[in-house]
C-alpha cells in the first residue's frame, strides 16, 4: 500500500532533518525514513540471486535551461552503451538500473531530487553522477550517514579531495588538482625553477593555486609572485612582468583569458621570451566567442601563439582493448553513432562517465562475492547484512578498483583518479598535443619535435644575468705598456748617462746621487702602471689583492723618492741663495739623503699601519642591468672590481694630506728659487719646473680618476698617462739640459787634464784642487755682491797677463838681456803670484784690491834706482829662476784660481788664456808643462 501524503510530508520533514543533521557531522536513525524503505534488511538476498536487476541512482542536471545540462545530455549515451556492453559481456549476474533524477545544477532541487530517490525511488546500491560542484558537495557530504559511496564522473572541483569531509566520494575524472603534478613535471623537464602565478579570483581556481604551491615548493621550484584579479587583469599582468616572470600559470576562464592575452600583448609579453601556462578545458575557439576586449582577434592570437594548455585525456591514446573488450578508439566511434542518433552534442566527460559504469559494474559484482563467501562460511545459517556494512565493503572495493578503461588506467587514490593528463599547444590557430603525463606511473611523454616555441630555444624562466668584469682593454693595456716600456728605457739610459759621467763638473756640481733617486723613483712609478692595468681577468682574486697592496706601495715609494730628491735639492738651492748673512754654508749630499731617507720612513709607517690595521681587499661594484648587446635573451649586470677597505677614505686622507704638505713646501721652494741661474748649479730652474709639474698633473689626475671610477678604462688611461707624463717630463727637465750642454761643449766633457808632477807635487795639486772646490762652493753666494768689482778686476788681471807674457819672451829668446831687467819688475810678479790668497777670506780680496788700487799704472819697464844697489837678489831672481817660477805658477793662477772668482774658464780661448796656449809656449820643454782637470 502506498504512503499516503501525509506520511509522505512528514517523512520529507524528517529526510531534510536528517540531511542536516549528517552535514553536521550527526548520524540520523534510519528505523524509521520513509517507512523503512530503504533498508537493505527488507531484502537481504539481493546478492545471492543471479540475474537481478540492481537499481543505480544518477544525479545530474537535465534540463537545458540548466547550467552544464549539455554535459549530462552527452553523458547519457555513453551510460547506455556501457550498460549494454556489461551485458553483452556475460560476465556479470546482473544488470544495471539507472534511473536519472535532474539537480537542475541547483542545491535546494538537488536536494530534493536526492530526497525523492532515497524516499519514493528503489533500494539504490550507489549514487552515479555529480557534475555541478555545488549540488556535488552539499549530497556528498550527508553519504555517509545513509551509508551510500557515489561515483562521479565529471565534477572536478578540487574541495571534493577532502577524505574527512567527503569519505564516502569517487569520481573516474581527474580533479583540477591533479594537472599541478603534471605542470610540475612539465616546469622541470625543461629546467624551469622560477614561475609566476595569476589567478582569477574565484574559490576553484584559489584551490587549484594554493594546491600547485604546495606543489612547487616541494619540488624546489620558486614562486616569483603570485597575482589574483577580480575583473581586470593587466595590472597583475604588469606586475609580473615588473618583477621579470618569464613562466607565467595562469588559472582562469576563458572570458577572462581573452582579456589576459590582450593585456599580455599591449604589455608585450609575449614570444620567444615568454611561455603561458592555462587550463585547458576551454571551449574551442573560445577566443572568438569570449573577446569583449578592444583587441582584435588577429592580435589575441599573435599573443596566445605559443602557449601550453593543460587538462585530463578524455580518452585514452593508446591502441590496448580494454575491460570491454574494446579499444578506446574502436568505443569512440560506437559513441558517436549513439549521439548523433539522439542528436545531442558530445561530452568531454563521456569516456569517464563510460568507465564509471563499469567501475559500478565490477565493485558491486566483487560485493556480492564477498557477501555470499560471508553467507557460505555462516555456521548459523542465518547471515544478514545492513546498510553500514555494505557501504563499508563498497568503499573497500573501490579504493581497490584497477583496469584499462576507455579513458586510460582506471585506477582510485584516497578516492582520486590517477588518471593521464594532456598537454597541448596553441600553432597557428589551433591546440595541437605534444605530450601527456601519466599520474600511476609520474612519467612525462613528451612527443617528439611537436612543441614549438617562440625562439631558436625555450624561454628562459628569468632574465639570467651574465656578470660582466669591466676590465681594461687589451689594445689600450698594451699600447700604454709599450709606452711605459720606453719611458723604462729612457730612464734607463739617463742613469747610464748620470753614471757615466758622474764625475763632470756639470753633472757633479748637480749632485749626480740625487739625480740617481729621481731616476729610481720614476722607474718605480712607471713600473706601477703595469700593476694598475691588472684585474681579475689576469689574476685570481687573492692575486688581486695582493696585487692591491703591492701597486699602492710602488707607487707611494716612488713618488716619495723621485720627489723627494727633487725637493731636496730645490731645498739646498733655497737654502745658499736666501743666506741673508752671507756666511760660508755648505750643504752635502749627506743631508739630502737624510731628508729623502725621512720622507720614505713616513711613508713606511703609513703604509704599515695601513696594512695591519685596514688592509686593502677586493671588493666588487655592481652596476645595473643593461641589455645583451648581441641581442641574445640574457641580460648583462656589469661589475668593477676595487681595492677599497673599511676606512678608505680616512687612510687617503692622511696619504694626500701628507703628499700636498710636501707639494706645497715643494711648489713655494721652487717659487723662491725661481730666478737662480747658475752654470754649477744649472738645473735649479728645471727642478722648480719638475716639481709645477708633478705638483698640477698629481692635482688632475686625482681628480679625474675619482670623477671616472666607474670606467677603468678611462681611469686607467688617465691614471697611466698622468704617472708616464709627470715622469717622463721630469727626468727629461733634469738631465737633458745636461746632454745638450754637453754634446754642445765636448771640451767641458772631455778635459781631464792632470798634473805631471812628482809624488810630492800631486799631493800639493790634490789638496789645492778640493781647497778650491771647497772655496768655490763656499762663495758662490757671496757673487752677486761683487759683481762690478769682478769685471773691474779681470780687465786689470787681463793687462798684467799680457806683461807676464811678454816678460816670459823675453827671458825665453834674449837671456842676455837679464842683467838689465829692472828690479822692481820682479817685485810686481811676486805681488801677482800673492792673487792667490785671495780665495783664503776677505782680506785677500782687500789685500788684492788694495795692490791694484795702489799701482794702477806700474809698468815692466820702469825703474827703482833704490833698489839697484841689492846685490842677493841677483842669485834669486836670475833668469833661470825666474822662468822655472813662471813656467809653474802663470798655469796654476790661470787654470785653478781664476774660475773660481767668476773669470773665464780655463778651457775658453780668450784673452785670458794661460800662457802655455799661446802659440809661443808650444816650444816650452815638456817638463814644464802643467795640466788641471776642471772642477
Amino acid at each position: 500500500m502506498a504512503p499516503s501524503r501525509r506520511d509522505c510530508r512528514c517523512d520529507m520533514i524528517f529526510l531534510s532533518g536528517c540531511l542536516l543533521l549528517s552535514v553536521l557531522g550527526f548520524q540520523p536513525a534510519l528505523a524509521k525514513v520513509c517507512n523503512d524503505y530503504t533498508r537493505h534488511g527488507l531484502d537481504n538476498n539481493w546478492y545471492a540471486r543471479d540475474g537481478e536487476k540492481l537499481p543505480i541512482m544518477v544525479l545530474m542536471p537535465m534540463n537545458e535551461s540548466a547550467l552544464m545540462s549539455s554535459i549530462s545530455q552527452g553523458i547519457e549515451p555513453a551510460v547506455q552503451l556501457a550498460i549494454q556492453h556489461i551485458r553483452e559481456s556475460r560476465q556479470y549476474t546482473f544488470s544495471l538500473i539507472t534511473k536519472i533524477y535532474d539537480t537542475e545544477c541547483d542545491n535546494a532541487k538537488g536536494l530534493r531530487a536526492f530526497f525523492d530517490a532515497i524516499c519514493y525511488g528503489p533500494k539504490h546500491l550507489m549514487i552515479f553522477g555529480g557534475v555541478c560542484p555545488s549540488v556535488t558537495s552539499i549530497i556528498a557530504e550527508s553519504l555517509e550517514g545513509w551509508n551510500l559511496v557515489q561515483l562521479s564522473f565529471a565534477a572536478t572541483t578540487p574541495v571534493l579531495a577532502d577524505r574527512k569531509k567527503y569519505p564516502n566520494f569517487f569520481r573516474t575524472v581527474p580533479s583540477d588538482n591533479a594537472v599541478n603534478p603534471a605542470v610540475v613535471k612539465f616546469l622541470n623537464y625543461y629546467n624551469w625553477s622560477r614561475v609566476g602565478t595569476l589567478t582569477q579570483d574565484v574559490q576553484r581556481f584559489s584551490e587549484v593555486r594554493n594546491d600547485l604551491t604546495n606543489e612547487l615548493e616541494k619540488a624546489d621550484i620558486q614562486i616569483a609572485d603570485t597575482e589574483s584579479f577580480s575583473n581586470d587583469p593587466c595590472v597583475n599582468v604588469k606586475k609580473l612582468k615588473d618583477n621579470d616572470v618569464r613562466i607565467i600559470i595562469g588559472q582562469f576562464d576563458e572570458n577572462l583569458a581573452a582579456k589576459v592575452f590582450c593585456c599580455a600583448y599591449n604589455l608585450n609579453m609575449y614570444g620567444s621570451k615568454y611561455q603561458w601556462i592555462i587550463p585547458g578545458w576551454y571551449q574551442g575557439n573560445w577566443w572568438e566567442q569570449a573577446n569583449s576586449t578592444n583587441c582584435t582577434t588577429k592580435k589575441l592570437l599573435t599573443a596566445m601563439e605559443g602557449y601550453i594548455s593543460v587538462d585530463f585525456e578524455p580518452l585514452s591514446a593508446k591502441q590496448i582493448k580494454g575491460i570491454s573488450g574494446r579499444t578506446p578508439q574502436e568505443y569512440e566511434r560506437e559513441y558517436n553513432r549513439e549521439r548523433e542518433q539522439k542528436g545531442v552534442e558530445a561530452s568531454k566527460f563521456h569516456g569517464f562517465a563510460y568507465d564509471g559504469i563499469w567501475v559500478i559494474a565490477k565493485t558491486l559484482t566483487r560485493v556480492m562475492e564477498l557477501l555470499r563467501h560471508k553467507e557460505r562460511h555462516d555456521m548459523y545459517h542465518n547471515f544478514t547484512v545492513d546498510d553500514r556494512e555494505v557501504g563499508k565493503m563498497v568503499l573497500d572495493v573501490m579504493n581497490e578498483t584497477n583496469f584499462f578503461g576507455v579513458t586510460g588506467q582506471v585506477m582510485f587514490r584516497n578516492g582520486e583518479r590517477m588518471g593521464t593528463i594532456k598537454f597541448t599547444q596553441f600553432q597557428e590557430g589551433q591546440e595541437v598535443k605534444v605530450g601527456e603525463y601519466n599520474a600511476i606511473a609520474d612519467v612525462l611523454d613528451l612527443i617528439n619535435n611537436t612543441i614549438r616555441f617562440q625562439g631558436v630555444e625555450p624561454p628562459k624562466d628569468r632574465t639570467f644575468v651574465r656578470l660582466q668584469r669591466r676590465q681594461i682593454n687589451v689594445p689600450l693595456y698594451s699600447i700604454l705598456s709599450t709606452i711605459t716600456i720606453l719611458g723604462m728605457l729612457m730612464a734607463g739610459a739617463f742613469l747610464f748617462f748620470n753614471i757615466k759621467n758622474r764625475n763632470h763638473r756639470l753633472i757633479k756640481m748637480s749632485s749626480p746621487y740625487m739625480n740617481n733617486l729621481i731616476i729610481l723613483g720614476g722607474m718605480l712609478s712607471y713600473a706601477s702602471i703595469f700593476l694598475f692595468g691588472l684585474d681579475g681577468s689576469f689574476v685570481s682574486d687573492k692575486e688581486f689583492e695582493t696585487l692591491c697592496t703591492v701597486r699602492t706601495w710602488i707607487l707611494i715609494v716612488g713618488y716619495t723618492t723621485a720627489f723627494g730628491a727633487m725637493f731636496a735639492k730645490t731645498w739646498r738651492v733655497h737654502a745658499i741663495f736666501k743666506n741673508v748673512k752671507m756666511k760660508k754654508k755648505i750643504i752635502k749630499d749627506q743631508k739630502l739623503f737624510i731628508i729623502v731617507g725621512g720622507m720614505l720612513l713616513i711613508d713606511l709607517c703609513i703604509l704599515i699601519c695601513w696594512q695591519i690595521v685596514d688592509p686593502l681587499k677586493r671588493t666588487v661594484e655592481e652596476y645595473s642591468l643593461e641589455a645583451d648587446p648581441q641581442g641574445r635573451d640574457i641580460s648583462i649586470r656589469p661589475f668593477l672590481e676595487h681595492c677599497e677597505n673599511t676606512h678608505m677614505t680616512i687612510w687617503l686622507g692622511i696619504v694626500y694630506a701628507y703628499k700636498g704638505l710636501l707639494m706645497l713646501f715643494g711648489c713655494f721652494l721652487a717659487w723662491e728659487t725661481r730666478n737662480v741661474s747658475i752654470p754649477a748649479l744649472n738645473d735649479s730652474k728645471y727642478i722648480g719646473m719638475s716639481v709645477y709639474n708633478v705638483g698640477i698633473m698629481c692635482i688632475i689626475g686625482a681628480a679625474v680618476s675619482f670623477l671616472t671610477r666607474d670606467q677603468p678604462n678611462v681611469q686607467f688611461c688617465i691614471v697611466a698617462l698622468v704617472i708616464i707624463f709627470c715622469s717622463t717630463i721630469t727626468l727629461c727637465l733634469v738631465f737633458v739640459p745636461k746632454f745638450i750642454s754637453m754634446q754642445t761643449n765636448p771640451d767641458a766633457a772631455t778635459q781631464n787634464r792632470r798634473l805631471k808632477f812628482t809624488q810630492n807635487q800631486k799631493k800639493e795639486d790634490s789638496k789645492t784642487s778640493t781647497s778650491v772646490t771647497s772655496v768655490n762652493q763656499a762663495n758662490t753666494s757671496r757673487l752677486d755682491g761683487l759683481q762690478s768689482d769682478n769685471h773691474r778686476l779681470r780687465m786689470r788681471i787681463t793687462e798684467l797677463d799680457k806683461e807676464l807674457e811678454e816678460v816670459t819672451m823675453q827671458l825665453q829668446d834674449t837671456p842676455e838681456k837679464t842683467p838689465y831687467i829692472k828690479q822692481n819688475h820682479y817685485q810686481d810678479v811676486n805681488n801677482i803670484l800673492s792673487i792667490r790668497n785671495f780665495t783664503d777670506g776677505k782680506d785677500g780680496e782687500k789685500s788684492l784690491k788694495n795692490h791694484l788700487e795702489q799701482k794702477p799704472q806700474a809698468q815692466w819697464g820702469s825703474m827703482d834706482p833704490s833698489r839697484i844697489s841689492r846685490g842677493p837678489l841677483e842669485d834669486i831672481n836670475s833668469p833661470e829662476h825666474i822662468q822655472r817660477r813662471l813656467s809653474l805658477q802663470l798655469p796654476i793662477l790661470h787654470h785653478a784660481y781664476l774660475p773660481s772668482i767668476g773669470g773665464v774658464d780655463a778651457s775658453c780661448s780668450s784673452p785670458t788664456s794661460s800662457p802655455a796656449s799661446s802659440p809661443r809656449h808650444r816650444h816650452m820643454p815638456p817638463s814644464y808643462r802643467v795640466m788641471v782637470s776642471g772642477l
